[in-house]
């Protein structure tokens, strides 16, 4: 069911949430009665029981009553408990969209702490990954392979326009598509969270080469043979010799095809429960009708021959309760009678040469949706936030209209613009501690990589390129590799340099270029470093306190302005409106900070 047009998502989730709960509340009132129901179908047929035994009353075929009452309520517990479960986690995914709506969404969900890479040149920088973070905003992904895509598009700007383009237009497909992603987040909490995906992915690369057609034709007309010599020896008087050299035959070829029968069966068990597992989350994503050329591609991805995913799954799951059946003691003779083994092991073998390639394809294609309602699931949660446009021109650009931080509360959010293009490469932000300097940086980088993952941005329009980011805003000392701050430092100045001599153009954000050196040494390699990278044709933003920096911006020989933050003080109180104003702040707070924290100054 849609959304009405003029419902807030804020209230939809509200109605959801009530809906879910009240199904949750009715199939709990169910599930206590036949639990109840269990308990008195096993007191009667334990009395039923008794009397037939002692009494003589009853028949003890009486007893099949109450035992059958006993399944069929064992039986219908396990569907109430599905049906309870499925109204439980639907109503977390509500209660979980209004926290992130009302902004108290901190400390919900996955940080996705497993990506943060120190030396990733804007993660850390951007608040990409942890507590507070944007994976945690966005991560509504339940399944590794979910949780791996989002994070890829967070950290790997993609290679075209095009790609974007695909996702914006796939993530505008699923906004509005509330059941969907419902289904597809409750399916993937069943369905994936035990997924081995790089156990799955391991034997569906394993180096197969399927047993030539005359092998299995061998092993069909052997078992039809030994069909023959066991029916000719009961019923036709042939005696045992014809069947005994059958097998001797067949022992002879399962010592010879032992080694091809261990491997073809090894994993396979476990790669069809995982596979099972995942059957329902790719028939879901099958059954549902896309017109986005993104999604559409997506579908078709997972066919193999035409075949879907569902259809070659439940092939193998079929070859394998077959080869399982071979387990079971009165089912042994039949089997060595048939080759039973051997004809599964090689059927086996011949489905993961045909189909086992797509698996890796199918957990992907898994992921992406995943990765693509989440994105829907922000879109939708922020109606008033646009997707960007492209800008495909040679020349590099970053513009924005109200550009605001999206971690940071809406109420709370200052907005300010942003132009960055081949007339002006790079901002010179100069201001006083505390007025805002880092933030912008980070508004500026947060909402890039959202535009180029595929998802709207916090402003009020935004045009970009496809952009490279190279950021310094968060660098630390290590104690680890024995680093100082300044020499991590220069090492991410370094890296954001070869990342602008690349074929993509870069945008980098650099927070107090080189504070950690002397005021001489930091203006001399600051305009060197800013030179260089627009020499690249580079655009970005630097902030500084030291305003002998601010030279930089008054450049002419440079495509540079400075602007800068402020605040004020007024009876001993500081302010800040975090508003952006042109040319070089003219005065520091630092001392009233100070004096502020008690320091005697």
């Amino acid at each position: 069911m849609t959304p009405a047009a003029d419902q807030s998502p804020a209230a939809e989730y509200e109605r959801r949430r009530s809906d879910r709960r009240a199904a949750l509340a009715r199939q709990s009132t169910i599930e206590k009665t036949v639990s109840g129901l269990r308990l008195g179908s096993i007191v009667v047929l334990a009395v039923v029981a008794w009397l037939a035994l002692q009494s003589a009353l009853f028949s003890l075929a009486w007893t099949l009553l109450p035992l059958t009452l006993f399944l069929v309520l064992v039986a219908y517990h396990r569907v109430v408990l599905a049906r309870c479960e499925k109204a439980r986690r639907a109503e977390e995914i509500y209660e979980d969209g209004l926290a992130r709506i009302e902004d108290h969404w901190i400390g919900r969900g996955k940080t996705g702490e497993a990506y943060s890479q120190d030396d990733h040149l804007y993660a850390d920088d951007l608040d990409l990954f942890g507590n507070g973070s944007l994976f945690q905003l966005l991560a509504t992904t339940r399944s590794r392979a979910g949780d791996d895509c989002l994070a890829f598009w967070l950290t790997q700007p993609p290679e075209d326009v095009d790609a974007v383009r695909s996702r914006q237009e796939a993530v505008a497909e699923l906004r509005p598509r509330l059941d969907f992603r419902e289904r597809l987040s409750s399916l993937s909490s069943d369905a994936m969270d035990g997924l081995d995906s790089d156990t799955l992915a391991d034997w569906s690369r394993d180096e197969i080469r399927p047993a030539p057609p005359l092998l299995r034709l061998l092993l069909l007309l052997q078992a039809a043979a030994q069909v023959c010599a066991a029916i000719g020896w009961a019923a036709l008087g042939w005696g045992p010799t014809p069947l005994l050299a059958l097998l001797l035959v067949q022992t002879v070829g399962a010592l010879v095809l032992r080694r091809r029968i261990r491997e073809a069966a090894a994993g396979a068990t476990g790669a069809g429960r995982d596979l099972a597992q995942l059957r329902e989350v790719l028939s879901l994503i099958e059954r549902e009708e896309f017109s986005s050329p993104g999604l559409r591609s997506l579908q078709e991805h997972l066919l193999t021959e035409d075949v879907s995913p569902a259809v070659q799954i439940d092939r193998l799951r079929r070859l394998i309760d077959l080869l399982d059946s071979a387990r079971n003691p009165i089912f042994v003779p039949f089997a060595i009678l048939l080759v039973w083994t051997p004809q599964l092991s090689l059927a086996l073998e011949a489905w993961r040469s045909h189909a086992g390639k797509k698996i890796q394809d199918w957990v992907e294609a898994a992921g992406q949706m995943e990765a693509l309602a989440a994105l829907a699931t922000y879109a939708y949660e922020n109606p008033d936030d646009p997707f960007p446009e492209l800008d495909e021109t040679a020349t590099p650009v970053c513009e924005g209209v109200a550009l605001g931080h999206p971690l940071i509360p809406k109420a709370a959010c200052v907005r300010n613009d942003l132009r960055l293009d081949g007339d002006l490469q790079a901002l010179v932000i100069s201001g006083s501690n505390m007025s805002g300097k880092s933030t912008y940086l980070r508004t500026v980088g947060i909402n890039t990589v959202l535009a180029l993952a595929g998802a709207p941005v916090r402003a009020e329009r935004m045009r970009l390129s496809l952009l490279a980011i190279g950021a310094s805003i968060q660098i630390r000392d290590s104690l680890q590799e024995g680093h100082s701050r300044f020499y991590r430092e220069i090492l991410r100045m370094r890296d954001i340099l070869e990342l602008a001599s690349g074929p993509q153009p870069t945008l980098f954000l650099l927070d107090e270029i080189l504070h950690g050196t002397n005021s001489h040494d930091r203006r001399i390699g600051a305009q060197a470093i800013v030179r260089s990278l627009l020499g690249h044709g580079a655009i970005g933003l630097v902030t500084t306190h030291d305003l002998a920096l601010a030279s930089i911006g008054d450049d002419p020989a440079v495509a540079s302005k400075n602007k800068h933050f402020e605040d004020e003080i007024a009876g001993g109180e500081m302010s800040f409106d975090y508003r952006l104003r042109e040319g070089v702040v003219e005065k520091s707070n630092a001392i009233e900070l100070m004096r502020q924290v008690g320091l005697d100054v």
